[in-house]
């Protein structure tokens, strides 16, 4: 059965926001201190599979980042067919080969997707937040990197639905520690 999965880079304090540096905050540039494995969140035959559900600061970030790469991972990311949640662009998103945007609401897209091949979700807090709100998450695949920033957008927010995961696997992936995570069940706060 198709998932959906979620894949982030996240500081030990829970923080996802600015990775590479590139939003210029004074905390940001805190994950690529080393090198990132090839395919660093081991999706293999999932990125020949899936589908890519980006936001649009995402996608803008990641369509500059894999013009020109010619590694393995890098090339199944470019084939691999991309949707763009955004409220606010309309407009070109021939960039990146293989990019549509998300047409309807994001909740019913998901489920459309997922009814025949697993649906990734990369960076973009405010569709993880969206999809995690609703209890729509199968998977998280995080990279934890060894800093602390305390401050920036979490992972997990305050309109997350509490959520027991149970821990599928963790390993070190260069400088960071790969940890795979299910949702074992939901648990209501008004139950």
């Amino acid at each position: 059965m198709p998932h959906t999965i979620v894949l982030a880079f996240m500081t030990l304090d829970g923080i996802i926001e600015d990775p590479d540096g590139s939003g210029r905050t004074p905390y940001g540039g805190w994950a690529f201190r080393g090198p990132v494995a090839p395919d660093p969140f081991r999706l293999g035959p999932k990125l020949d599979t899936g589908v890519l559900l980006l936001g649009r600061k995402t996608w803008e970030l990641l369509s500059l980042a894999g013009q020109g790469l010619t590694d393995d991972f890098s090339l199944a990311m470019n084939r691999m067919p991309k949707l763009v949640a955004s409220r606010t662009r309309a407009a070109d998103l021939s960039a990146w080969g293989n990019s549509s945007l998300l047409s309807g609401e994001l909740l019913d897209t998901v489920e459309r997707n997922q009814a025949d091949r697993d649906v990734i979700v990369m960076g973009s807090a405010s569709v993880v937040h969206a999809l995690a709100e609703h209890d729509r998450v199968d998977e998280y695949r995080i990279l934890i990197f060894p800093n602390a920033v305390g401050d920036g957008t979490p992972l997990f927010s305050h309109k997350t639905t509490p959520t027991q995961l149970r821990l599928l696997s963790a390993e070190a992936s260069g400088p960071a520690i790969l940890a795979r995570t299910v949702i074992v069940c939901a648990v209501a706060l008004n139950a």
